[in-house]
């Protein structure tokens, strides 16, 4: 089985971040590939490996996977005994749509505090857009947690998608010391 996934820095990719994450769990036997995403040189290997020019782009079987959520989606139909979603039904609904609203939404966070896993910095003040999504962020983990996960430690029990989907902003709460409830 012949896979690349192409990434940037995870230190300041969440995509890249995600993407590695889900890969990983998958079990896919895979190359990973770093690319540099602030080079000429890097920009012009994205237009090489990734129709939108961005990462994460799995490279698998003569296809292209090329967006998270979709990556996500790909790997647990080639590898359902990985439970990359949960298998209870309800709780896998809800984990696609933890999913997509961390994949959509939550500009306030993303912007005001852009990832990099290795810095620890004060933002003072956050904002209001800031304390916002963060108290959006808190209410889905606390939600999934009550509802699904007292099977382990992670938002639905076990390991899953929607984690891959988080573990970025993890890090940027930890970054910018972000105190939660």
């Amino acid at each position: 089985m012949s896979a690349t996934l192409y990434v940037g820095n995870r230190n300041y990719s969440s995509w890249s971040m995600r993407g590695s994450l889900l890969v990983r769990q998958s079990g896919l036997e895979c190359r990973e590939v770093v690319i540099p995403l602030d080079t000429a040189e890097g920009r012009a290997k994205l237009r090489e490996v990734s129709p939108t020019h961005k990462v994460p782009a799995l490279h698998h079987e003569g296809r292209v996977v090329w967006e998270s959520v979709a990556l996500a989606e790909y790997l647990h139909e080639r590898f359902p005994e990985r439970d990359l979603w949960p298998e209870d039904g309800a709780a896998r609904a809800l984990a696609r749509c933890v999913s997509a609203e961390m994949h959509a939404g939550f500009m306030a966070l993303r912007q005001r505090m852009p990832l990099d896993v290795r810095a620890r910095v004060r933002l003072d003040p956050p904002g209001e857009d800031v304390r916002k999504d963060v108290r959006r962020i808190e209410q889905i983990w606390t939600s999934c947690r009550a509802e699904f996960g007292a099977g382990g430690d992670y938002l639905f029990g076990r390991w899953c998608a929607a984690d891959a989907m988080f573990a970025p902003v993890v890090s940027r709460f930890r970054t910018y010391g972000v105190a939660l409830g």
